[in-house]
């Protein structure tokens, strides 16, 4: 329990101990997972005093580790998609290497989560996933030597995105706007779930979603967003992502910029982001008052790097993990560092 700046143990029988700064948790059976809020994880843990209570973090190594990522990120995959797991496997080392201690002022490295990589313990640990990783132990992309910024996401609808549109300084490379087209025109990524998608807005439904989100994102008040007249793209990135979206709200225009804050202005009554900036646009009602507005889009996240539903479709047909990830890291080398 929590004492102060530290931590205490405590027995049924009324014993406390001193005040500690953390406290190591392993398993009875050094063989057994470690049991964490009914989750089971491999390793060590770890509880922290943190700034509002506990922090539990999971220690252990780099191999073991991607054993609960793989299949965290890819879902179970089948022998015909083994080559996309591989790819994953080689991206998620390089990415936990190059951020290691990323986090290092709250005590850990990489949270287990889509702000780092989706981590989900040995329930998300499969046989494909397993193989996966320990057919390329070690395995990571370079550029120049150096790890690479390997940027992935789930489906990019046809054509990935440059580096730099997406996130400031990443003028990599490696880090290009490439096609996710077979040679009959069809992309890679078909075959993904969000390749196609579309959501719609009513008048009414609209206005509370600017209202909602517009005002902490690009500084307009909340009173001023009465009648929304017109809702336009006014800019559009080379890869043709939508870079600056125009909100004319009566006599007053908003100009949203950057892919986080257009996906968070037009975020849908679910609640997560708009799946992503690939995206067209008709407003019903535009230059009087927007009566219904249709994004048509395609693919989902923010379009750097690995599609992941691209190297399933590549692997299915008959691509090797090394040439999926020299399709969508055009220039890096693949090394085992260990």
């Amino acid at each position: 329990m929590v004492a102060g700046q530290g931590l205490v143990l405590t027995s049924p029988s009324g014993w406390v101990s001193p005040q500690l700064e953390a406290v190591t948790l392993a398993a009875t059976d050094p063989r057994a997972p470690l049991w964490v809020n009914g989750k089971a994880y491999r390793g060590l843990g770890e509880v922290l005093r943190d700034r509002t209570g506990l922090t539990v973090v999971n220690r252990l190594g780099m191999e073991s580790y991607l054993l609960g990522v793989i299949s965290a990120e890819m879902g179970r995959r089948s022998p015909a998609e083994q080559a996309a797991l591989r790819a994953q496997a080689v991206v998620s080392r390089t990415y936990a290497l190059r951020n290691l201690r990323r986090w290092r002022t709250d005590g850990f490295d990489l949270y287990g989560t889509v702000a780092d990589q989706a981590y989900g313990g040995v329930a998300a640990e499969t046989p494909e996933g397993r193989a996966a990783v320990s057919e390329t132990r070690g395995r990571v992309l370079t550029y120049d030597g150096a790890l690479i910024e390997a940027f992935y996401f789930s489906t990019c609808g046809g054509r990935t995105a440059e580096g730099y549109e997406v996130f400031r300084g990443a003028v990599r490379p490696y880090l290009r706007s490439v096609s996710d087209l077979n040679e009959s025109g069809t992309a890679y990524c078909s075959i993904s779930p969000r390749y196609r998608w579309r959501e719609e807005w009513s008048g009414e439904a609209l206005r509370a979603t600017l209202q909602r989100n517009l005002p902490p994102l690009a500084g307009a008040g909340s009173a001023l967003i009465g009648t929304v007249t017109d809702v336009r793209v006014t800019q559009r990135s080379a890869s043709g992502r939508v870079e600056q979206l125009s909100i004319a709200l009566g006599g007053s225009e908003v100009r949203v910029d950057g892919h986080a804050r257009i996906r968070q202005v037009l975020r849908p009554p679910g609640g997560q982001p708009l799946r992503s900036t690939a995206f067209s646009l008709v407003a019903t009602g535009a230059g009087r008052s927007v009566t219904t507005l249709v994004v048509d889009g395609m693919g989902a996240g923010h379009g750097v790097g690995l599609c992941q539903w691209g190297a399933v479709g590549r692997a299915r047909a008959g691509q090797g993990y090394q040439q999926i990830l020299a399709a969508y890291y055009p220039g890096t080398r693949l090394e085992r560092r260990y």
